[in-house]
């Protein structure tokens, strides 16, 4: 109790130790940053960063362009040696195969009842395609691309099997299930290692092409947690089961919960396209708009309300995201301008409990992780890469003074002590100089007095030392940076420089050590304008947040 209490002290007067500061800030941009060490405010999944692979094929075109190619499950080329070392450098990057042709696709197993073509472009198609199939022999393919680059896979199913289109967008009638039964038994019985399950493509509320109602996804979940629990009745582990992968409604995301009820979903997925259409002429302004950004955090605090009142067996994912929608926006979002958003959104997701982040896409569109011919990493893959390495799954509370250009996220460092800090810097004119402060080391004046010279947080208090503490003067103690900046400072080049050197395959191929600079830790905390910088404190003492 006592340590609650100095706690909640601590807390109360942190408007009044930051405003210390404000009165002498200059346009140098004078920055305190107060981190919590003590309690971690959300968590987020070992393997939090994740990245789709689409079913679009060459066909899918969107404002004259055609950037999807051969970058289709059904036909990405899966021997080429830089993409499996762009998904090998994750040491298990999680993947969701899906999409919105997904629920056209037919699996090629069992009894299937059509010819087993590929998509094709048809007038009247839901998305103007039609039916798609996935031979077992793709499959087979995909798996030992698996096997070789150890991915964490989400497959997401055709929940529209067996319905039909009643009205506008509405689709209505049971699922059938049993081409999916037929294809998940296929893969049990190959052994090949599925983590989840997902159950459909943007159906929810008012659905993206189609819809169902969420009375009837409820109660065809119950028929999918069925399925999974019979066919991986002798497995060790069963696969966990996703839904809706839609936009969120919150009458129909409650909806859902409450039917299937408790322990059918084991996780929530939304989509979020907060950027608006990839060929609008403002893309890149919102993209850089601090004020714009925050709206995507009603979002996310709304979803998180919702599963915790209807569903609080239930994590939360983002399944879905590419910042713009319909394939993203040319030259911008695989361009480094695209990280500020990315980045952002990286960390105020996880801020409200989002488990898992998943990117549109590993490939294909214009907000590819990596080139769709070439492979090479586009600048969000190393954004992707470093928040996957350097980012743990605590997430600490971080109050400053700071203006609304200067973003900052913390959480514990990943496989090491200490925490982990992203500064993102949106003002094109402002160096800022950041003081990051452990709040254990506030001295509490009076408040301390009024506390027990024996109880837990004072001596806690004596066993805390903060990175730039007492083990500074035993020896010298360093910091380690990443900055990032465009290659001759153009805000849409595809190279990504750190700290001053472009990150570029090298010359056997392979990608490239993103290694940091080591700088004292009583040196300035320095981060310049339009720029990005990974920061571990190896000795912040967060042990209480972070054990």
């Amino acid at each position: 109790m006592e340590f609650r209490l100095s706690l909640v002290l601590i807390l109360v007067s942190l408007p009044a130790i930051l405003a210390q500061d404000v009165g002498n800030t200059k346009k140098a941009g004078n920055v305190k940053v107060v981190v919590n060490g003590i309690l971690a405010i959300a968590r987020v999944d070992n393997n939090f960063i994740c990245a789709t692979i689409d079913w679009w094929n060459h066909e899918k075109c969107d404002y004259n362009q055609c950037p999807w190619g051969s970058a289709s499950a059904l036909n990405l080329n899966l021997s080429h040696p830089l993409l499996a070392k762009s998904i090998q450098a994750f040491n298990q990057l999680r993947i969701r195969i899906g999409g919105s042709l997904e629920d056209q696709l037919l699996y090629d197993v069992g009894n299937l009842k059509y010819p087993c073509h590929p998509f094709r472009k048809k007038s009247h198609g839901l998305f103007g395609f039609s039916r798609g199939c996935l031979p077992m022999s793709r499959w087979d393919e995909l798996n030992q691309f698996f096997s070789k680059t150890r991915p964490i896979v989400t497959f997401s199913l055709n929940a529209l099997s067996g319905r039909h289109h009643k009205s506008g967008g509405v689709w209505v009638g049971d699922w059938d299930s049993s081409n999916a039964y037929d294809f998940i038994n296929y893969t049990v019985s190959k052994g090949y290692q599925i983590d989840s399950w997902e159950f459909g493509n943007e159906l929810s509320g008012r659905g993206v092409g189609a819809s169902v109602g969420a009375e009837q996804y409820g109660k065809d979940l119950i028929k999918l947690k069925h399925i999974i629990n019979q066919l991986y009745n002798k497995s060790r582990t069963k696969p966990a089961l996703v839904a809706p992968g839609g936009f969120y409604d919150q009458g129909w995301f409650a909806k859902l919960l409450q039917v299937s009820g408790s322990g059918i979903v084991n996780v929530i997925t939304q989509h979020m396209y907060n950027l608006g259409a990839g060929v609008d002429p403002k893309l890149v302004s919102r993209i850089l708009n601090p004020g714009y950004l925050d709206l995507a955090s009603g979002t996310f605090h709304d979803l998180e309300q919702t599963v915790k009142k209807n569903g609080p067996w239930a994590s939360i994912w983002v399944g879905e995201s590419g910042g713009a929608y319909n394939s993203g926006g040319r030259n911008v979002s695989d361009t480094f301008v695209d990280s500020f958003w990315y980045l952002d959104q990286l960390g105020m997701s996880a801020k409200y409990n989002t488990r898992v982040y998943c990117r549109q896409s590993l490939v294909g569109g214009n907000y590819g992780l990596l080139n769709r011919t070439s492979f090479v990493p586009n600048p969000d893959y190393y954004s992707a890469l470093l928040w996957h390495r350097l980012m743990g799954q605590g997430v600490l509370a971080v109050n400053s003074n700071a203006s609304a250009d200067l973003r900052i996220y913390a959480h514990c460092a990943r496989g090491r002590a200490g925490i982990t800090v992203v500064l993102i810097n949106f003002s094109n004119d402002t160096d800022f100089i950041v003081n990051v402060e452990n709040i254990l080391d506030f001295n509490l004046g009076a408040h301390e007095r009024n506390i027990s010279k024996e109880s837990y947080f004072k001596r806690s208090l004596k066993k805390t030392v903060s990175w730039v503490g007492r083990k500074a003067l035993d020896k010298p103690v360093y910091r380690e940076e990443y900055h990032l900046t465009p290659k001759n400072r153009n805000l849409r080049s595809k190279t990504m420089v750190l700290n001053g050197a472009p990150l570029e395959i090298t010359k056997d191929g392979n990608i490239p050590e993103l290694e940091p600079a080591h700088v004292l830790a009583n040196s300035p905390l320095t981060i310049s304008p339009l720029s990005i910088k990974f920061v571990v404190l190896p000795y912040f003492d967060a042990h209480y947040a972070c054990a």
